[in-house]
């Protein structure tokens, strides 16, 4: 039976950086493919970064109660499919979810034994030129993420382990420890 990691930390932070590059070292562990109604980004391939589904697909998921978990966030819908992620366990493979605090909380509920990792931003300073840098939302999403990220530190206290995103070189080695200890 494999272990199941859960990986949240605020839009911009670093999350999917990181999650990579661990990946990249370490391709024995799996990292869990979300469905999404949000469009897809520059380069994104459906499957592989997202499963993107139109809305009424979507619910219609939620209705049967395909998802481990799910929210709505900028009025985009996401979420993790329950089979997906028992199917990878059962086959004995260590599992990633990159979810929001939330659904992270959500999964834990759920199962127990799943490990929760906050990672933070260096300071909210950082956080907001790095949401700004990306160039991929307006003013008033980047307003909204930064207002959700209050409320995503405060419920970070109910996760296992905390990593401060100040370089990704530390940020993996702590990440590293986590996982593979």
């Amino acid at each position: 039976m494999g272990k199941l990691f859960v990986i949240s930390g605020s839009s911009g932070v670093g999350k999917g950086t990181v999650i990579k590059e661990f990946l990249n070292k370490h391709p024995e562990f799996k990292l869990s493919v979300s469905c999404t109604t949000r469009a897809p980004r520059e380069g994104e391939v459906d499957g592989v970064n997202y499963f993107f589904l139109s809305k009424p697909e979507f619910i219609k998921r939620v209705e049967n109660g395909d998802f481990l978990e799910w929210a709505e966030f900028s009025g985009n819908m996401y979420g993790t499919g329950k089979d997906y992620v028992e199917k990878t366990l059962n086959s004995g493979h260590n599992l990633i979810l990159e979810i929001d605090t939330k659904g992270a909380l959500n999964v834990k509920s759920l199962m127990p034994e799943a490990k929760l990792i906050f990672i933070l931003p260096p300071s909210m300073e950082e956080l907001e030129s790095r949401l700004r840098g990306r160039k991929t939302e307006s003013e008033e999403a980047i307003k909204k993420r930064l207002e959700s990220t209050k409320l995503e530190i405060k419920n970070s206290e109910k996760f296992d382990y905390k990593i401060v995103n100040d370089s990704i070189a530390q940020a993996l080695a702590d990440l590293e420890k986590i996982l593979l200890g």
